[in-house]
């Protein structure tokens, strides 16, 4: 018998916690939970969960100082769940390698369906040379970008756009990493770049406008899968 899913809870707010458990439980997952970033930290060390959910506002260690510290040594999944709905907290959060962020109050839906498209993911982390979603289909090996069956020129850039994208298809990829990767990093304010080159590409490769690239307002763009 496979032994259940680990998933770390590190927030302080007991209700909150129960809430996730529950949660989590009735979903089929094992739940290990703590109230304070070291001792988080020192349980993902020791549990190797596989998923950690991390509350920002943590007593003595800020959740983002925590992020940062497991970053050094951990890839493992983690949800950040805050009240803290200020657009600089979640970039800042998805650039320390945060995988998605939810705002509290949160639905048990919404919570879980999140959880399963990090899970989906880490599954799907080995680049394939063929890629596919919706309508669209992208041969990495060749740069051959195909929608509906016909092949679309992209240009050098809005090719490393879309690319950038796909190796992180489904998860927020922050203004900031999109601008750096591709412009270099004395071009993170530039804005106004993305703006233009993602008009371009959405027609390109979204003719329909069937919302296959997600704004997240004043914080980056998600491929959308599935």
């Amino acid at each position: 018998m496979t032994p259940p899913r680990t998933i770390l809870i590190i927030d302080d707010e007991v209700q909150i916690r129960r809430l996730l458990r529950l949660t989590l439980e009735g979903a089929g997952w094992a739940v290990k939970e703590c109230a304070a970033g070291a001792v988080g930290l020192i349980e993902a060390a020791h549990q190797r969960p596989d998923v950690i959910i991390l509350d920002l506002g943590l007593p003595e260690m800020d959740g983002l100082e925590v992020l940062r510290r497991l970053r050094e040594w951990s890839s493992v999944p983690v949800l950040v769940l805050s009240v803290r709905d200020d657009e600089t907290d979640k970039v800042a959060a998805l650039d320390l390698g945060a995988d998605d962020y939810l705002t509290k109050p949160f639905g048990a839906a919404e919570l879980l369906a999140r959880i399963r498209a990090i899970q989906r993911r880490i599954l799907e982390t080995v680049e394939e040379p063929i890629f596919r979603t919706g309508k669209l289909e992208v041969d990495l090996a060749a740069r051959r970008v195909m929608v509906a069956g016909e092949e679309v020129r992209l240009t050098a850039t809005e090719y490393a756009l879309l690319h950038l994208l796909i190796k992180h298809a489904g998860k927020v990829v922050t203004q900031k990493k999109l601008l750096r990767d591709v412009w270099g990093p004395n071009s993170e304010e530039q804005s106004q770049y993305l703006r233009v080159y993602f008009t371009h590409l959405r027609k390109k490769v979204d003719p329909e406008g069937t919302g296959l690239i997600r704004t997240e307002p004043r914080i980056g763009y998600r491929l959308m899968t599935g």
